[in-house]
This record gives C-alpha cells, sequence and structure tokens, in this order.
C-alpha cells in the first residue's frame, strides 16, 4: 500500500508541477479548464492526499482520477 500511495502521490505532484509551469494559453487551445481551475483542483487534491494517506480512499481516488484527466487533456494534446 505504501508503494501505492507513493505512485499516486507522484502522479498529483507531477500533474500540479506541469500545471504551474504551462502557460494559460494552451488551456484555451486544448479546449478545457483554464489554469487557475486547474491549479486549485490538482492543489487540493495534493493537499487531501497528504492529510488522507490512504491510497484506496474515495477522496484520493476521486483527486487521482482529476490528476489523470489532467495529465490526458493538457499533455496529451498536440497543441
Amino acid at each position: 500500500m505504501l508503494v501505492l500511495s507513493l505512485a499516486l502521490f507522484a502522479v498529483k505532484a507531477f500533474a500540479l508541477v506541469d500545471c504551474l509551469t504551462r502557460a494559460p494559453a494552451r488551456f484555451a487551445v486544448a479546449d478545457t479548464l483554464p489554469k487557475s481551475s486547474w491549479l486549485v483542483i490538482l492543489g487540493l487534491t495534493l493537499a487531501a492526499h497528504l492529510v488522507l494517506w490512504s491510497p484506496l480512499s474515495l477522496l484520493n481516488l476521486v483527486g487521482t482520477v482529476a490528476a489523470l484527466v489532467y495529465l490526458a487533456q493538457l499533455r496529451g494534446s498536440r497543441v
């Protein structure tokens, strides 16, 4: 469980750092939520993971899905 929790934490942290470094115009081109919305969502999911370290808690699973959606939309787009 510790390895799974660390891996999911790393995914969320990577998504947050990627969001911080990505230009705001890229969000409009990718036709997704604005950068500020993604920063709030990803920041809250990372904070929740620190508080509720169990990787199988509902809040952590929702946060992982949010991070994966962000990565699929912004990192997966070729814009």
